[in-house]
């Protein structure tokens, strides 16, 4: 008897492997051929802005993290981080980016669509980050960040290796990944930093009574640190771009670290002088196109009225419409990573505008890597 069960299955599966060899999927008590299935995708599988689950623009999705076979050319991950109230941030992006969708993803501006295109992107679900200790959160996320980021990527002739695109949460999320790229980079990877505020604060310098190592890391000190630990470059022949700036401050000597790092800075009033297209030539003459950057956007960029959903809104920044057009005017960086972060949702209107904003952000972003990605693929 047991010699009869073994052969009936070894019938079975050579029955089902040659299903499969000639085009047939065996789905439940019957075969299904392609052409069945293909039917079925063309009634069933379209997906509207209301439908679907709550993937970032209805990509595939995958829990990446515990799932080695997910691979990828462009992933979207979150970050639910924060001290205060951020950690839903990368649900509320998603959310907001439902209306895109790959049916109507094509972007005028860059005459691509991103995601009909020669770029496999995967959303990656989240890192199961602690809420209840800062420095066990940040190992977590650099681990994750090295992990993600070091599959091999579907398309590799137009990339080396993937890219990440962080949804967060507490901008501080910055260090851990760009740790993950310092393998990659090293010292050699430039910063374009959006934001109201500089973030290259030297943790010492804060006036507190109560000194802790832990307190060192946080969302306004992430790049003094990466500075610290050779992350990014620190060349002034090849500074990094903080854009949009309008942060009060405690004298000028606070950008005394600031200098010694060589970050270039790009204020908020500038955009009045200069209009968006002398924000765009300053940060291209500062970044160049050929070395490796990464994007690192804090939602508090944009005015209050365009942003009010974020943790340390500042009156007098930029519009919604002005940071886009910015971002169309850079596609031509060498984005090697990038994260939108400080999105607060308790904070937003009822309209979800801060969300909303940052869902565009990562297609705008999204839209230039992949349209470098084509242009690399010419070249070679």
């Amino acid at each position: 008897m047991r010699g009869t069960s073994m052969l009936s299955l070894a019938l079975a599966c050579c029955h089902s492997a040659s299903v499969l060899a000639c085009g047939g999927h065996k789905h439940g008590d019957r075969e299904w051929t392609q052409a069945e299935l293909d039917e079925l995708e063309r009634k069933w599988g379209t997906e509207f802005g209301y439908t679907g689950i709550g993937s970032f623009a209805h990509l595939k999705h995958a829990k990446c993290l515990t799932t080695p076979s997910a691979h990828y050319d462009i992933a979207i991950i979150g970050a639910p981080f924060d001290t205060a109230e951020l950690a839903s941030a990368p649900r509320a992006i998603r959310q907001a980016s439902s209306r895109q969708t790959s049916f109507r993803g094509y972007n005028q501006r860059a005459n691509i669509n991103p995601y009909a295109n020669w770029a496999t992107i995967l959303d990656c679900g989240d890192i199961p980050v602690s809420p209840f200790d800062n420095a066990l959160a940040l190992t977590q996320m650099t681990e994750a960040f090295a992990e993600l980021g070091n599959r091999a990527p579907v398309s590799t002739q137009h990339l080396s290796r993937p890219k990440l695109i962080t949804l967060g949460g507490d901008h501080s999320l910055a260090l851990p990944a760009l740790r993950a790229l310092r393998e990659y980079y090293g010292p050699g990877l430039r910063v374009l930093h959006f934001d109201a505020h500089l973030d290259t604060w030297h943790p010492d310098k804060y006036p507190s009574a109560w000194p802790s190592t832990q307190a060192r890391f946080n969302h306004g000190s992430m790049f003094w640190l990466a500075g610290q630990e050779g992350l990014v470059s620190n060349s002034s022949a090849a500074p990094n771009v903080h854009a949009g700036l309008r942060t009060r401050l405690s004298g000028l000597d606070d950008y005394l670290d600031d200098d010694a790092q060589n970050w270039h800075r790009i204020v908020s009033d500038d955009m009045d002088d200069l209009g968006t297209r002398g924000v765009i030539d300053r940060i291209m003459d500062t970044l160049g196109t050929e070395d490796p950057v990464y994007l690192s956007l804090d939602i508090d960029v944009l005015d209050p009225a365009f942003a009010p959903g974020t943790g340390t809104p500042e009156p007098g920044g930029w519009t919604t419409r002005e940071l886009i057009r910015v971002l169309r005017g850079i596609e031509g960086l060498n984005l090697v990573g990038a994260d939108v972060v400080e999105v607060s949702p308790a904070y937003q209107g009822a309209g979800e505008e801060t969300a909303l904003a940052a869902a565009q952000v990562v297609f705008e972003v999204l839209s230039s890597m992949v349209k470098k990605g084509c242009r690399r693929r010419r070249e070679v």
